[in-house]
């Protein structure tokens, strides 16, 4: 996976200060990162990857400590358990989002985040400083890209009205992060991904015999 130049890192920046949209690989897959915070960016985003009510807006983190101001109430300790175990990493923890989060990006009102592990995405999104999206940089029903070429055919239009800026490179590829929902300190996996159920097992296992 390539590093960010500076140049190329201050391009990404401005895109996505400007509301538009960067793509940049994860660990896994090439991601569309635009600010959920932002309404036009929330609108460029859904204009390149429309989504249907069955699909929220996966979002990463620039650090743990913005994760408190997109859910509604606290963090339960189960969710905070496994953020301390499994950030930086594939875990996304779903919890009701707060007010202010835009409902189109929240799947039945409730907000899937995650710190991401190294990738040119989670340094944006660090340096950025606000929660970014992450889904999948390819069309619907099209297989996630792991080349920024395949970014580049997918959305050539949109690169050439300059809504999307694409960060080239490699991405590993790989399993997407796991997805967990947790309510009244029980959590269901809602996709199995990078992060195996039966860690998630040991760490509410642990968390419970502390009680």
């Amino acid at each position: 996976m390539n590093a960010l130049d500076e140049a190329t890192c201050r391009a990404a920046l401005e895109q996505l200060a400007r509301g538009g949209v960067v793509a940049a690989a994860t660990e896994s897959y090439f991601g569309l990162l635009a600010d959920i915070t932002n309404p036009i960016a929330v609108e460029a985003l859904f204009g390149l990857k429309p989504r249907g009510a069955d699909k929220g807006v996966p979002t990463i983190l620039p650090e743990a400590s913005s994760w408190p101001a997109l859910v509604a109430g606290s963090i339960p300790s189960l969710a905070q358990a496994f953020a301390d175990a499994l950030w930086p990493g594939g875990l996304s923890i779903a919890l009701p989002a707060a007010a202010a989060v835009a409902p189109r990006v929240a799947l039945d009102g409730s907000l899937a985040v995650r710190v991401p592990g190294a990738s040119p995405a989670a340094e944006l999104a660090r340096r950025f400083g606000r929660p970014l999206s992450a889904t999948s940089a390819n069309l619907p029903g099209a297989p996630p890209a792991v080349h920024s070429a395949a970014v580049v055919q997918s959305f050539a239009e949109a690169i050439a009205q300059g809504v999307l800026l694409v960060v080239e490179g490699e991405s590993p590829g790989g399993a997407p992060s796991t997805v967990v929902r947790i309510s009244e300190g029980e959590y269901a996996v809602a996709r199995v991904g990078a992060v195996p159920v039966s860690a998630l097992d040991e760490i509410a296992r642990t968390l419970t015999s502390r009680a």
